[in-house]
């Protein structure tokens, strides 16, 4: 049996359900958060809760006093314990407004769905065979004042995620309007050139990914420059690595885009040191 968290009450995930009126069903009004927990513990809990409250109060909910980010980390690791996913799990967070149409909402209060899910123990660990990527051109990534929020509006990627498993590779890579990198189907993006890490800034169009800001913070404290920057796809087909991080996974390794291949040298270093200890 497994169990979801609706608003504070925990009920059978098949007893869960929203109104055919949710302005989420219909406009993908909201925004969500995916987690890791190991021996139950929620990691990197103040970036994400950072994270979130900020895409709320752009989103423009209106949160009652109890709705903290301490009670939000309760509820979630209370839905952890009840489906038994303490050791090692991903968490789904999604926040989404209630019933009403595009200009009439009936509130602005903010409902939520927490769902978690058993991950295998080989996702703590760098992976051995290299992701294939590719370009992923039907879709724009605009970037604009919501573009860096994991938005309820997942079209784009979506899209993106099926034409990926169509042709058999593992993920894809989209652009922004000015025809520049902006992150992967559920990922940031990142390059090695001599040594450099770099990565595209926020207003390229990317979600502020946790493992993102996390390796903004913890690189330079081990002697790796790292550069926030514009990067196309040219940049990444003369790259030396190339891997893809995000906060279940921490780094994965990219083997080819294209008809270029990656060594992962460095991206392997990276993840002993900073991933690996987590």
């Amino acid at each position: 049996m497994v169990y979801v968290n609706q608003n504070g009450k925990i009920i059978k995930e098949t007893t869960a359900s929203i109104s055919v009126n949710n302005r989420s069903f219909r406009y993908g009004d909201g925004c969500f958060e995916t987690m890791k927990v190991i021996d139950n513990k929620l990691l990197f809990a103040n970036y994400h809760f950072e994270r979130l409250f900020a895409s709320l109060a752009l989103l423009q909910f209106e949160l009652p006093n109890y709705f903290t980010p301490d009670y939000l980390h309760q509820q979630v690791l209370a839905i952890t314990q009840k489906n038994y996913h303490q050791k090692l799990a991903r968490i789904r967070l999604m926040i989404y407004r209630g019933d009403g149409g595009l200009y009439d909402p009936q509130n602005h209060f903010p409902n939520f769905l927490i769902q978690t899910w058993d991950l295998n123990p080989a996702n703590n660990k760098l992976n051995e065979n290299g992701l294939i990527v590719d370009v992923f051109s039907d879709a724009v990534k605009h970037a604009d004042t919501y573009s860096a929020i994991k938005s309820n509006n997942y079209l784009g990627y979506a899209m993106a995620a099926l034409w990926a498993k169509k042709q058999h590779i593992n993920d894809a890579i989209l652009l922004n309007p000015f025809n520049r990198v902006a992150d992967a189907t559920i990922a940031n993006v990142f390059i090695i050139k001599d040594g450099i890490v770099k990565t595209p800034f926020l207003s390229e169009g990317g979600i502020n990914g946790v493992m993102r800001r996390n390796l903004l913070e913890k690189l330079p404290l081990i002697a790796i420059q790292i550069q926030e920057t514009t990067l196309t796809v040219e940049d990444l087909l003369e790259a030396d690595e190339l891997f893809l991080t995000n906060s279940i996974y921490g780094i994965r390794w990219v083997k080819r885009l294209k008809e270029k291949e990656y060594g992962n040298n460095m991206t392997a270093l990276i993840f002993n040191k900073i991933i690996e200890i987590l």
